[in-house]
């Protein structure tokens, strides 16, 4: 693997196991987590993604296979990493009423598992869906500064109001922004435009991003959007098109038409990954550079697997 490509998958990958088309039950879940943390491509490995109402939950399977406890425990083998786990929460109990009820949860999640004996992990980053612009400078108002948030807008609707927002509170401790960029379902996954639009507006605001949903795989392609035999068919988005893309309009300061081509490519000979640079064509991006971009801009991005974006990459001799 090269340098530029291993630079780009550095902790590029959540993973959301719980959510489809995986839809993995808990056990099955922490313990491929575990199983990842130990494999080849640990360094790609970013996050678990865990709803809140499920903490409890994620407690009781996890701690077992989290550092801190394998000296008691049956799964030695998972446990001994000394890297404790980084989780995202996702606050899915009703808003605002349960806000405050969320953060409490948070709170006794991250007390409880600092504690070896209890497995070490913590959350430190939270996600949470947004209706209105003004509903980022409301939470943002509550919100303890050691949690950093990633706020969902709908990327149909006009973002420059909810990034603004976003870059409002830079001084603050900041927030990101989330990007769906699939589902199960074609009429979920968003047109290439909206998400060149989103994606312009946050690099003209310097507000950061992850993403979330239908990034499998490397390359937009047509893919099936689950699991099932009798799963329907679309056009998906590739995680290279929209990561690269994302640095190569950082650093380029590319303009919504130059970003779109980069989003909508579907030959995978287009990207060259080497040692020194990562290129799109006659752009490109040199490997300080993109690693700057992963640590401050483009972040990460949830996935229900985390073998199929490498077995892709490896298919192409990439990996």
């Amino acid at each position: 693997m090269t340098q530029s490509l291993r630079t780009l998958l550095a902790g590029l990958i959540d993973y959301a196991g719980l959510f489809p088309p995986a839809k993995l039950e808990m056990g099955p879940a922490t313990e491929a987590f575990a199983r990842h943390l130990r494999g080849e491509h640990e360094f790609g490995l970013g996050r678990f993604i865990c709803p809140v109402s499920r903490l409890e939950e994620f407690s009781r399977a996890a701690a077992a296979l989290m550092p801190g406890t394998f000296a008691t425990s049956g799964y030695r083998e998972y446990a001994e990493s000394t890297r404790a786990w980084s989780v995202s929460a996702i606050l899915d109990w009703p808003l605002p009423d349960a806000f405050e009820q969320s953060l409490d949860a948070i709170d006794a999640f991250n007390a409880h598992h600092a504690e070896e004996a209890n497995g070490l992990a913590r959350i430190d980053t939270i996600e949470l869906k947004v209706t209105r612009p003004s509903a980022i400078d409301e939470a943002l108002d509550e919100l303890p500064d050691d949690l950093f948030p990633f706020f969902e807008f709908d990327l149909a609707q006009d973002c420059r109001g909810y990034v603004a927002a976003l870059a409002g509170n830079a001084e603050s401790g900041g927030a990101g922004a989330k990007l769906r960029c699939g589902g199960v379902k074609p009429e979920l996954i968003p047109a290439p435009e909206h998400v060149a639009d989103a994606l312009c507006a946050l690099v003209a605001a310097d507000v950061p991003f992850k993403a979330t949903a239908g990034l499998h795989h490397p390359w937009r392609a047509v893919q099936s959007l689950t699991y099932e035999a009798s799963a329907p068919r679309a056009v998906m988005h590739g995680f290279v098109n929209v990561f690269l893309g994302a640095a190569l309009a950082r650093a380029h300061r590319l303009d919504r038409g130059a970003l779109l081509r980069v989003l909508t490519e579907e030959d995978p000979r287009a990207f060259v990954f080497t040692e020194d640079r990562a290129s799109w064509r006659e752009l490109s991006i040199d490997t300080a550079s993109l690693a700057k971009v992963r640590e401050t801009f483009a972040l990460s991005y949830g996935s229900c697997s985390f073998d199929e974006p490498f077995a892709d990459l490896a298919a192409s001799g990439l990996v």
